[in-house]
């Protein structure tokens, strides 16, 4: 039933990879100098005086965009597992790993006819 013999290298592997972040950040925290000037305070640290509000409004062209570059990668990852095991899945795993590959294309082709991805 549960064979604990076979999760030993998990039971190791679990507290070491829970104090290397620990350790980083703590090593990154003794080490790193600490200013508390009043340049510290100001939206840019470089010294230079911000013009204007910090709080403008952007036109939501510019998140239209931020999708572009992350989509291909989630239409490349989805269907490995799919790949590997498509034999003893069958058709309804294949439907399964084809709806997130299809909404990032249906969302793509909506803004496009849309015209969001137009500048003017």
């Amino acid at each position: 039933m549960f064979s604990i013999p076979k999760y030993n290298f998990f039971l190791l592997f679990l507290p070491i990879a829970s104090l290397i972040p620990l350790a980083a950040f703590s090593i990154s925290g003794a080490l790193a100098p600490v200013s508390k000037g009043p340049e510290k305070f100001i939206s840019y640290e470089s010294g230079i005086e911000p013009m204007g509000d910090a709080r403008i409004q952007f036109q939501i062209r510019y998140y239209m965009f931020a999708p572009v570059p992350v989509t291909p990668d989630v239409e490349t990852v989805f269907p490995y597992p799919w790949a590997m095991s498509f034999h003893e899945l069958g058709i309804p795993a294949f439907i399964e790993a084809f709806i997130p590959v299809i909404i990032p294309i249906v969302g793509s082709v909506y803004a496009r006819r849309r015209g969001a991805p137009e500048w003017s």
